[in-house]
């Protein structure tokens, strides 16, 4: 793997901190949120599906609604990304490696195997992002559609030296198209169902529309103490 690649490309890194010092993340983004006086509910594991990308893009920084340094945008809502990697204490996770993939505008993944519609050329479909020392991570991408046969959603992998891969899913609250999806219905627990549903809410003054979503990751594991 690409080193470089892990890390947020110095346009991904500007754009951050443009949105960081508006107003418009920092308030619960940069929170410390310290050690909890109790365990948090740990992220349930999901599947990784079928459409992993086959093909990795050569652009795999963390902003994919644009491909290397092209001017044209992805089709979408876009939508700000962000949330921490934790330990079930709500310790942070550092240094640990984000992967995200989803569908374009038109439901299509960046696979080879996907072809029930056209696919967004201009939407990356895939990024990473290193955690830094709070856990955080951030993405710009956009808002998930649906697929056939099911609700829209964002895969999640993380990835830390020594431990097993962890792959997840997050949904968007109260999107109708959610009580009829298997795997979302197939979390039984409903605090457990809860952590991966989150809001994709207007930035306030943005005048293209744009979302901001959160979603912590919980693990159950234990930080290095390295």
């Amino acid at each position: 793997m690409n080193k470089q690649n892990l890390i947020p490309s110095r346009r991904s890194f500007v754009k951050g901190s443009v949105i960081s010092a508006a107003g418009l993340m920092l308030p619960s983004f940069w929170h410390v949120r310290g050690t909890f006086a109790e365990a948090l509910q740990l992220t349930p594991r999901q599947t990784k599906g079928p459409f992993y990308p086959d093909h990795l893009p050569l652009d795999t920084d963390n902003d994919l609604i644009i491909v290397n340094d092209d001017i044209t945008p992805a089709v979408g809502e876009i939508t700000h990304l962000t949330g921490k990697l934790l330990d079930a204490n709500g310790n942070p996770l550092r240094n640990a490696v984000v992967e995200i993939w989803q569908v374009d505008g038109n439901g299509v993944y960046l696979h080879t195997a996907d072809r029930h519609s056209q696919r967004d050329a201009n939407f990356q479909g895939f990024g990473r992002f290193l955690t830094g020392s709070k856990g955080e991570y951030y993405f710009r991408t956009v808002k998930p559609v649906p697929y056939p046969g099911r609700t829209p959603h964002i895969h999640f992998k993380v990835k830390q030296r020594g431990e097993r891969e962890f792959t997840t899913q997050c949904y968007i609250k109260g999107h109708p198209q959610n009580d009829r999806d298997g795997i979302y219905r197939g979390i039984r627990d409903p605090k457990a169902r809860e952590s991966v549903t989150i809001d994709f809410k207007p930035i306030k003054d943005s005048k293209t529309g744009e979302l901001a979503a959160r979603f912590d990751i919980v693990l159950g594991v234990t930080p290095s103490a390295s």
